[in-house]
């Protein structure tokens, strides 16, 4: 990951990513597809890689017998204690879990945030019980904007930024040094050699809260023309790859 010299916390947020603080329909609608993939092994043991400041934990906490969350930021780390004392500090490529001891794990836009995705991929396998499953969200590279910033002559450029995703991608690297984008095979790429099985590999739209809070009407018209389009090939512009993995007997 390539060293700046920006401020620490806006460097932070271009490398580690930016958590949610409010809960709002986008965040609603990934939890129901959650509970959907995890079917009873949301009441099992139930991990969060990445769990920023505690969100999607806020939500699992009630319904799991065991809850767990790590996140690489200490701070998060507090913040989501509130919800579970099972909270600790860490990287993705180190869990430190013991082998199958994970009904369920969510990997909600983390995975582009790390140093080696391909051994953090192996960690989440290696936690989880034979038929336990993986809810990963991450970036899609077919998604027409940038939505976590550029650098640009090595300072650091907030927002969201047009067509860099569909750049050759030594191009895109060198605008995106701070994070990684992902097509559909680089991730099964990431899966090659382990014994899993893909249940669900689709690509969705955000929730475009922000845009509804600001202009409700021409918001919800243009998220119900995304949702739509999940059901077409277009699925693959999405914001988010949405996959669900299941570690084999």
């Amino acid at each position: 990951m390539k060293n700046t010299h920006q401020p620490t916390d806006l460097q932070k947020a271009a490398e580690r990513g930016e958590p949610s603080h409010v809960w709002r329909a986008g965040q609603d609608r990934r939890l129901r597809l959650i509970l959907e993939a995890a079917g009873d092994r949301v009441y099992e043991t139930v991990f969060v890689d990445g769990c920023g400041v505690g969100m999607y934990l806020s939500h699992l906490a009630p319904m799991a017998n065991t809850i767990l969350g790590m996140d690489i930021e200490f701070p998060r780390v507090k913040d989501s204690s509130a919800y579970t004392p099972n909270v600790f500090c860490g990287a993705g490529e180190y869990l430190a879990l013991p082998d199958a001891s994970v009904d369920l794990l969510l990997s909600h836009e983390v995975l582009e945030h790390v140093q080696d995705d391909k051994k953090a991929i192996a960690e989440m396998v290696r936690v989880l019980k034979p038929g336990g499953r993986i809810v990963l969200f991450c970036p899609n590279r077919g998604y027409p904007f940038e939505t976590h910033g550029i650098y640009k002559n090595g300072e650091y450029k907030f927002g969201n930024i047009p067509l860099v995703n569909w750049l050759p991608r030594k191009w895109r690297d060198k605008l995106c040094p701070h994070v990684e984008i992902y097509t559909r095979q680089d991730l099964r790429n990431l899966f090659e050699g382990l014994p899993v099985k893909f249940i669900t590999q689709r690509t969705i739209f955000g929730g475009y809260d922000n845009i509804i809070q600001s202009m409700p009407g021409l918001g919800r018209a243009l998220r119900g023309i995304l949702y739509a389009l999940e059901k077409t090939p277009l699925q693959r512009l999405g914001l988010s790859h949405f996959w669900v993995i299941e570690k084999k007997a």
